[in-house]
């Protein structure tokens, strides 16, 4: 007999996290547990108001669903009950982790990866005067990678000014919907110029078709417009790259077969994430062992995280233990 039970966390951030669309202080995240034979599968997510998710309407979507979660067969049948999302991402992932338990071996193997290591992670800069982003930028340690949140006026000020604090450092940007096509034209040389390896959603996602056909100079990568498979028919001829996010598809088993089909359709691959604790970045780290770009910075975002945690040596987010997830 599997029980399903979930509850709300609130976790405060080291410092405002601030994008296009707003700035935050503190992230709510939602916990699922499974207990099944004594023993118990947790997953998280980060509800996402861009999607219209809040911490209240996941744990509903998950109540109305709790006697399909507990006698369900298992992860695969999870899909049926619940849209793409959040609440499906941390069901989704408390499976795997319950699984991972009965079965006795680590999720990596169920989900097929093979030679499952440290990955590479961006860190990421939040929106601000280009002054305020180059003396973050100056300050981070350890990161080889920067992705620097833009999408306001000045966006190339801010690019020039971080340039010059960190000119060994490798640059991604990510304008969250805040540009538009005109916008993207005329920053676009500019920021190949300075050697910005990748821009993320440069226009609304509802705006994108003008992208077809347009050849840049540095790859676009599509976020907020790629939430799952269903997604990729209009991506292909718009975007060079699609970002995974889990809570987007809905969690693991979608983002696994998600990046199968992507790769499949000629895309490459950036896996994201939102902020959350190391146990929503763990399944996480797992659909990024086959990603380009990685950005996985999310707990160490936070004040503070649960323990364990993940692992952060030299830039690189490690295979979480067994005793946090998988």
């Amino acid at each position: 007999m599997r029980s399903v039970s979930v509850r709300q966390e609130r976790w405060l951030l080291r410092e405002p996290f601030v994008i296009s669309r707003g700035a935050m202080e503190a992230q709510d995240v939602v916990v699922v547990e499974l207990r099944q034979g004594g023993v118990c599968g947790r997953g998280e997510a980060s509800p996402s108001a861009r999607f219209g998710e809040t911490a209240q309407s996941v744990i509903a979507a998950i109540g109305q669903a709790a006697a399909a979660i507990e006698s369900a067969t298992g992860r695969a049948d999870i899909a049926v009950v619940l849209p793409k999302g959040a609440a499906r991402s941390a069901v989704d992932s408390a499976f795997w982790d319950l699984e991972a338990k009965l079965a006795g071996h680590p999720a990596w193997t169920a989900a097929g990866l093979s030679g499952v290591g440290p990955r590479e992670s961006a860190f990421t800069i939040s929106l601000d005067t280009p002054d305020a982003m180059a003396t973050a930028a100056a300050a981070v340690v350890g990161f080889d990678l920067l992705k620097l949140k833009l999408g306001a006026p000045g966006d190339l000020e801010r690019v020039r000014a971080v340039r010059a604090a960190v000119p060994d450092k490798r640059l991604i940007v990510d304008a969250n919907e805040g540009w538009s096509f005109q916008d993207l034209k005329t920053l676009v040389a500019p920021l190949h110029a300075l050697g910005v390896e990748l821009i993320e959603q440069p226009l609304p996602e509802n705006r994108d078709a003008a992208l077809a056909g347009f050849k840049s100079p540095v790859p676009l990568c599509a976020d907020e417009a790629c939430t799952d498979r269903a997604s990729l028919a209009t991506i292909v001829g718009r975007y060079d790259f699609i970002n995974v996010k889990l809570e987007k598809c809905g969690g693991l088993t979608e983002g696994l077969a998600l990046i199968d089909e992507a790769v499949a359709r000629g895309l490459r691959i950036m896996v994201g994430c939102r902020i959350g604790t190391s146990l929503g970045l763990a399944p996480v780290v797992l659909a990024a062992q086959r990603a380009e770009f990685a950005d996985l910075d999310g707990p160490f975002l936070l004040a503070s995280d649960r323990s364990p945690g993940l692992s952060l040596h030299a830039g690189r987010v490690g295979v979480p233990d067994p005793a946090l997830w998988g």
